[in-house]
């Protein structure tokens, strides 16, 4: 990824108000990139945006995806170059409490950004964020590749599969064409694991429920103590939509594909493996225990290969998950000293890039 790409770039993004959405504009705006977000506004006053200024250095719309009139009004308004597309309703265990709301935002959603974009003639790169999940989980040992079949089992983890065959239907109807002149759009698709960082509050996620309750010195109630999941840290996949957004602007069509950005294998844990290395950073009074109560299917093992990213885009991990999680404790530890949340994760996004940097040499 080149930082200098984005000084001055026109971006429009959208979920800004979200966890990763929130992380991708901080981050935007300290490389100098002229950001418009649109999201709908962040849920109560324990967020990342309201506690790290999201909004400070960027034009900041609150609006829904499902509102194409609106969104296609912000979004000539910016006259984008680069459109970063993560607003989605993004928890598995909400989608069984509201699976309409799940499939409006996610497939509806994702089909009017692209229309959107389709009458912004000035967007010369597309990236459209959907998840992991989006695979027909046949809970294999090893990890899923960008060619393997969609599916879906629950209503979240389904709509982000429609919303990848959006993505391809309008690609190749739109924006693929063999007739299209050089230089036009090119869209594609990233798909990424289960991401932690500081600031993120989202209830039914496992690190911001293990961390709020050993706050409050109570035992964590965990759901699935051997599912396996690909964890990493949020700055992980966000610098690959950066360097995937940055080719796509370059070099167009071939490399408008979908794309996996996953941690190591060795960094695919169970859950179990994840509390108990938070209790040990955390130290006296940290516990957990099994909540043998009735939940919802989730899928107990998943993995994504990521060596088209590795080998196309030269994108690679770079933190391990034993990092990962210690960066997220002391942001949270930093924060909580009083420390400005923006400035602890500018901290960290300088930290990651000077790490990324290195090891790229």
């Amino acid at each position: 990824m080149n930082p200098a790409f984005w000084r001055g770039r026109r971006v429009f993004l959208t979920g800004h108000t979200g966890f990763k959405g929130g992380w991708l504009a901080i981050w935007l705006a300290d490389m100098g990139a002229e950001i418009t977000g649109y999201a709908l506004p962040a849920e109560g006053w324990q967020s990342l945006f309201a506690q790290a200024g999201v909004a400070r250095g960027m034009e900041s719309v609150m609006g829904d995806v499902r509102d194409l009139p609106a969104l296609q009004s912000a979004m000539q308004g910016a006259n984008p170059e680069v459109v970063l597309h993560l607003a989605a309703q993004a928890l598995v265990r909400a989608s069984y409490v509201d699976p309409v709301n799940t499939f409006s935002t996610n497939v509806i959603g994702t089909v009017n950004v692209l229309e959107a974009v389709r009458h912004c003639p000035g967007v010369r790169s597309v990236v459209s964020v959907t998840t992991d999940k989006c695979y027909e989980n046949q809970e294999w040992l090893w990890g899923y590749r960008e060619n393997e079949p969609l599916g879906g089992h629950d209503p979240y983890s389904s709509s982000k599969a429609c919303a990848e065959l959006v993505t391809s239907a309008y690609r190749k109807s739109f924006f693929a064409r063999s007739d299209a002149p050089q230089g036009t759009t090119a869209v594609a698709s990233a798909r990424a694991g289960n991401v932690i960082g500081g600031g993120d509050y989202a209830a039914d996620r496992l690190l911001p429920d293990v961390l709020a309750a050993f706050a409050r010195g109570d035992s964590v109630a965990v759901r699935s103590p051997h599912a396996i999941r690909p964890w990493q840290h949020v700055l992980e996949p966000l610098r690959g939509y950066l360097t995937l957004a940055e080719r796509l602007f370059n070099e167009g069509q071939p490399v408008a594909q979908a794309w996996n950005f996953g941690p190591r294998t060795e960094d695919a844990r169970e859950v179990q493996w994840i509390v108990e290395y938070l209790a040990r950073m955390w130290g006296e009074g940290a516990r957990w225990h099994l909540d043998q109560g009735e939940h919802p299917h989730e899928a107990h093992y998943l993995r994504l290969d990521t060596s088209k990213a590795q080998q196309l885009l030269q994108w690679h991990s770079r933190l391990s998950l034993a990092n990962a999680l210690e960066w997220v404790v002391q942001w949270h530890r930093d924060v909580a000293s009083g420390q400005p949340a923006r400035d602890v994760t500018l901290r960290q996004i300088q930290e990651y890039s000077r790490l990324a940097s290195q090891a790229s040499k």
